[in-house]
């Protein structure tokens, strides 16, 4: 009986320590993401840097819908109302200015290195 529980202990163990790598590595993997918050008819942060693979998520705080449009037409989310959230991933460097449609005087960028 002993030596049955020997050989199932150490093919725990075995098994355990084959997972182990694995799923810290799992735990660790970091995904580049930033979020930008829409609040009191603002994009904050108005400016960022990130770089390429990025995701941006955009959350609308405000109790108005507001957009996030890119000028050069990229991308661009439906009315958001409050508490919704649009994300786009930018693959590509370069400067990628955006506004709210519903208030053309609200105003962001990402640029992307």
């Amino acid at each position: 009986m002993k030596e049955k529980i020997k050989i199932l202990c150490g093919l725990i163990a075995m098994v355990v320590g084959l997972l182990l790598p694995v799923s810290l590595l799992a735990d660790n993997t970091e995904t580049n993401s930033v979020v930008v918050t829409i609040d009191n008819f603002n994009f904050t942060p108005p400016a960022l840097t990130v770089s390429v693979g990025t995701k941006v998520t955009w959350v609308n705080k405000d109790d108005v819908p507001h957009t996030v449009t890119s000028d050069d037409k990229l991308f661009g989310s439906r009315a958001l109302d409050t508490d919704d959230k649009y994300a786009f991933t930018f693959q590509n460097p370069g400067t990628y200015s955006y506004y709210c449609s519903v208030h053309p005087k609200m105003t962001g960028k990402v640029v992307v290195q």
